[in-house]
């Protein structure tokens, strides 16, 4: 008799209800509250979405914290494993005193989630970022001891200067150490100048859709301009949404840099130089979030089938309608893997889980 192969979502969050609490208790950005005469709760997590109109933030119901409905939601399309990660702003903006005890807390919290349910959770850890050095290697070094903690999520800003900074070497280096890998993941966008005086006609199409994966590819472009792969060069990172748009322009990318004067007087393109095609495939995974068999293509091209993953992004997304228990958003990541690398082939059953079941 076969044995059916995993299905393993490697982009999807959870909210614990800790976390719920403390973005309760906040009057500025990032908070939860409702706003009258509704009473459901909105969450608010941009300066954009702090507006006065009846769809300020977003709606939080329980599939945001219950780890019991984030199984629901596995067994209604099929998923076996999820490796759940705390969903934007994370910890970013926390006080430098408290972030250590809130990233334990949460940490504990997750992995206690995933003990409910062994074999079906794993997690992405937070991070304390805004507590200094120390601190988040002594958290690093103190997921060994959590049981289902397979690498951390980390936004694009860092410790606030963007993944180039040189006072992100030793997290890195800890990383890469510890063999953890880093699920980056988009939160700022762009700045809202850049969408012109009608955005706000169009939803938050333009944020997420373009400002979410060009804020991927800024950070990612900087780490290769500032040399991070060379430097710590077995360091892993999965790319949210399919790595926005790296995978498309990596070849542009690459001939920009090996034609600029300035980084040839600075001796940046000597020898030893990783380029960006390298990265892609030897420090570089990819979830397959992107809607598309035609994207999904470019980013298989790009890192290689054995380096896309499935992913949901669930709760994010969720049906406007009924979709008879099924979400569009997930049924459409399906179909691309399918249409990409053929149902029910070798490569499809990596990237829908095989791959990162054994890891």
């Amino acid at each position: 008799m076969a044995t059916k192969s995993p299905i393993v979502d490697i982009h999807t969050h959870v909210y614990p209800p800790s976390y719920i609490a403390l973005l309760k208790s906040r009057s500025s950005i990032p908070y939860i509250r409702s706003f009258p005469p509704s009473s459901s709760l909105r969450l608010v997590i941009l300066p954009a979405e702090d507006t006065e109109s009846t769809s300020r933030g977003r709606p939080v119901g329980k599939e945001y914290y219950d780890i019991e409905e984030k199984i629901r939601f596995m067994d209604a399309h099929s998923i076996d494993i999820s490796v759940i990660s705390l969903a934007n702003p994370w910890l970013d903006w926390m006080a430098a005193s408290d972030a250590a005890r809130a990233a334990r807390g949460i940490n504990d919290e997750v992995d206690a989630n995933c003990a409910r349910f062994p074999g079906r959770l794993f997690a992405f850890a937070t991070l304390p970022l805004s507590g200094g050095r120390e601190v988040i290697v002594g958290e690093i070094e103190r997921l060994r001891d959590l049981r289902f903690m397979r690498g951390v999520i980390l936004g694009t800003t860092g410790l606030g200067k963007g993944l180039d900074d040189p006072e992100l070497l030793p997290i890195f280096e800890a990383l890469e150490a510890a063999k953890l890998p880093i699920f980056l993941h988009p939160h700022y966008g762009l700045p809202s100048s850049v969408w012109g005086e009608r955005a706000n006609d169009y939803g938050h199409v333009l944020p997420l859709a373009l400002g979410f994966p060009l804020e991927t590819t800024i950070a990612v472009t900087r780490m290769i301009l500032a040399g991070v792969f060379e430097k710590v060069p077995d360091l892993q990172m999965i790319l949210a949404h399919s790595g926005g748009t790296l995978p498309f322009l990596a070849g542009r990318i690459e001939s920009c840099i090996e034609h600029d004067a300035h980084l040839k007087a600075e001796g940046k393109l000597g020898k030893g130089r990783k380029t960006v095609w390298e990265i892609l495939k030897k420090n570089i995974y990819l979830d397959a979030v992107i809607y598309g068999e035609v994207g999904l293509r470019g980013a298989i091209q790009a890192s290689g089938d054995d380096r896309v993953m499935f992913g949901t992004d669930h709760p994010f997304f969720p049906p406007l309608g009924d979709e008879g228990g099924k979400w569009m958003s997930v049924e459409t990541n399906y179909e691309a893997i399918k249409g990409a690398l053929g149902t029910g082939s070798e490569e499809a059953k990596r990237a829908l889980g095989e791959m990162q079941s054994e890891y």
